[in-house]
């Protein structure tokens, strides 16, 4: 199969018959063998009953329904799951990602050899205070933590290799750092190109300005991973033997100073570098607890599965 288009989808029942379409006629006029996973994140509209008559009327189209509202990240990790195509599209179900962009997307990665591409909305057609300028300062911060030099993390607009989607793992809200996640996964071949935005013709959208408070947390936790996610004892334990040095010299000081410099002075526990070596030695003890306890569990098999699928369609 040439392509998987996934999308995931929340709540836009209005939108769906037409966004099939338009991916139907791409896909048909460029003689693609394809398939359209639709990712139903516990829509409480008629979207499934939407995709099931989809489903009926089009071989090609595929649909798997949670039991309630997971999130973006899980849906397409549960897209990336079943996706067959040598190269996995993805875009959001509102219309305002082009379908016209899939053959040169996808000419891109059979082509030229990438194995990320990333969309540009470089002309928005968001609102400038809550969008357009948060989202500036939230890709700028992105490139400078995660040294993928992209100037648009969040567009839903992507290609993918499929070995990609197949060695990552999409969890919590990490679908905003999906690039970043196949750089720390060894696929280093990433670029971007610029893609049409359009106007959201049907329903609201489904994020606040929250999303972006969530995306900076998210960004520092990728940091730590990419950076220490494989040795948090390096992190961790060098934290904690500074904090030891650091308790262990003021320790040393007042020892020397009470011994031999000044024995009539002070008592000890009446100094301030008493409790500024106490507390220092205590966070380092637990600076190395934190260490140990993030080797153990790297050591254990985590659950990947974060959703529950109430129906699947059409799934061979």
């Amino acid at each position: 199969m040439d392509i998987s288009v996934v999308i995931p989808l929340l709540n836009e029942q209005d939108s769906l018959n037409e966004l099939h379409d338009w991916i139907a006629k791409v896909m048909q006029s460029n003689h693609f063998s394809y398939e359209i996973i639709f990712i139903d994140d516990g829509s409480t509209d008629d979207s499934w009953q939407a995709i099931s008559q989809l489903s009926n009327d089009n071989p090609q189209v595929k649909g798997i329904r949670f039991l309630k509202n997971f999130g973006k990240s899980q849906a397409l990790h549960a897209g990336f799951e079943i996706a067959q195509g040598n190269v996995i599209i993805t875009m959001d179900a509102d219309l305002q990602d082009n379908p016209d962009e899939i053959p040169e997307l996808y000419s891109m990665i059979m082509s030229d050899g990438f194995d990320l591409v990333s969309g540009w909305k470089k002309k928005r057609y968001d609102s400038i205070i809550s969008k357009n300028l948060p989202s500036k300062l939230f890709n700028w911060a992105a490139r400078r933590t995660s040294g993928v030099k992209l100037n648009d993390f969040n567009c839903g607009l992507k290609a993918y290799k499929n070995d990609v989607v197949k060695n990552i793992d999409v969890n919590g809200e990490m679908h905003r750092y999906i690039p970043v996640l196949a750089k720390n996964a060894g696929f280093i071949k990433i670029t971007e190109k610029v893609v049409q935005h359009q106007a959201r013709k049907y329903g609201e959208t489904k994020f606040g300005m929250d999303r972006f408070v969530h995306g900076f947390l998210d960004l520092i936790t990728i940091w730590f991973l990419s950076r220490f996610g494989r040795r948090p004892m390096h992190l961790f334990g060098a934290l904690g033997a500074i904090m030891l040095i650091i308790g262990f010299g003021f320790s040393l000081y007042l020892g020397i100073d009470k011994i031999f410099l000044n024995p009539a002075g002070r008592l000890i526990t009446q100094r301030p570098q008493f409790y500024i070596a106490l507390s220092t030695m205590i966070i380092g003890t637990q600076f190395f607890v934190a260490g140990f306890l993030g080797e153990i569990i790297l050591r254990t098999k985590p659950d990947k599965k974060r959703y529950s699928v109430k129906e699947y369609l059409n799934l061979n």
